[in-house]
Formats: C-alpha cells, sequence, structure tokens
C-alpha cells in the first residue's frame, strides 16, 4: 500500500506532527509498504536543521532521520520555505525543497493519504 502523510503543523506546539512521524514511521517497517511525507506551511519547520530540545522531549529532526533511514521521501513545500525565510541548507539530510506539482503526483500514487 502507497501512503502519503502531508503534515501542516509546526514541529512544537501541538503534537500533530509528533503523531503523524509515528505512524509514518510505524508503517514503514511494514512489508509491501511504501511512504512518503510532505511538508506543508508551519510544518516546514519540522525539516530546519538543529532542533534543540529539553532531555527525554521528543525530537523531530530524530524522527525524520529515521524515516529516511527507511527510505521515506521527504518533499519540504518551496514556497513554504520561502515564505518563512528557510533555504535548502537548513533542511535536516534527506529532507529537500519540493513542489506542489510532486505533492500532486505522490498523491495520485497514493492509495492512502494522511493529512494531520
Amino acid at each position: 500500500m502507497n501512503t502519503i502523510f502531508i503534515l501542516n503543523d509546526p514541529p512544537y506546539g501541538t503534537e500533530r506532527s509528533y503523531n503523524a512521524l509515528r505512524l509514518a514511521g510505524a508503517l514503514a517497517k511494514r512489508e509491501g509498504t511504501d511512504v512518503r511525507l510532505f511538508l506543508l506551511g508551519d510544518a516546514t519547520a519540522c525539516a530546519k536543521r538543529g532542533h534543540v530540545v529539553p532531555q527525554g522531549y521528543y525530537n523531530i529532526n530524530s524522527m525524520l532521520h529515521t524515516l529516511t533511514l527507511r527510505r521515506v521521501p521527504i518533499g519540504v513545500c518551496g514556497t513554504c520555505m520561502a515564505a518563512r525565510g528557510m533555504t535548502d541548507a537548513e533542511l535536516v539530510d534527506g529532507a529537500r525543497r519540493s513542489t506542489l506539482d510532486e505533492l500532486a503526483e505522490w498523491t495520485t500514487w497514493a492509495g492512502k493519504v494522511v493529512v494531520f
């Protein structure tokens, strides 16, 4: 099953992105399941390198890294990045600037679309 996760919320302040990444990670472990992740709006900050969080608190950067180890493509909306003054150099390894056209392509590819 092909599944795309579309995240809209910031990395911290709500737990939507955290829970989306937890579910994406659980699905990415399953045989025969392909997962893709697209970050829109405030979720673009999830892919910004260098999050520093208190000991014992979840780290979104680490969660994204785990997904990249499972070969999950991570697209980050370029328009949303520009609106927030983010550059490609600020993205965590494995995440890349993407486009709405690619999101449309991925949505067509997916059998399931999960939006957080």
